[in-house]
Parts: C-alpha cells; structure tokens; sequence
C-alpha cells in the first residue's frame, strides 16, 4: 500500500461509519474497473490486426525510426 493510500485510509478511520462505507465502495468500484480488460473498438481491432500481420510478417520499425519517434516526444 502507498503512503498516500494509508494516509487517506487514516483520514478516513475519523469519519462516521456510512462515510466509511461510502469510501469503500468508491474504492471498491475503482479496483474492480481497474480489473476489467479494457473494451477496444472495432477500429482498435482493426488497427491491432494489421500490427499482428506486419510482425508476423517481420515488418518492424528501424532503430532511426523509433529514435526519431522518441526524438519527437523529449525521449
């Protein structure tokens, strides 16, 4: 558990027992979507399909490429 984590469990030990139950279920709700594989669309499937196909197919970017693309965003 992360400090933050436990402060905010601290903080909540004060409240009144329905605050409690209301936070837990918060909690709760959000471990439970974090759990959930995400829903991907049909262009998501589309797109992930022509990536498989061009790995299979030994299409992969060069290393200029994927510098530049780093290059691009600070990396």
């Amino acid at each position: 558990m992360t400090d933050l984590l436990e402060q905010a469990v601290a903080a909540a030990r004060g409240l009144a027992p329905d605050r409690q139950d209301d936070i837990a279920r918060m909690v709760l709700r959000i471990a439970e979507e974090a759990r959930r594989p995400a829903a991907l669309t049909a262009e998501d499937e589309a797109s992930f399909a022509i990536s498989r196909a061009q790995a299979a197919r030994g299409e992969f970017a060069t290393d200029d490429a994927v510098r530049a693309v780093w290059a691009k965003h600070g990396l």
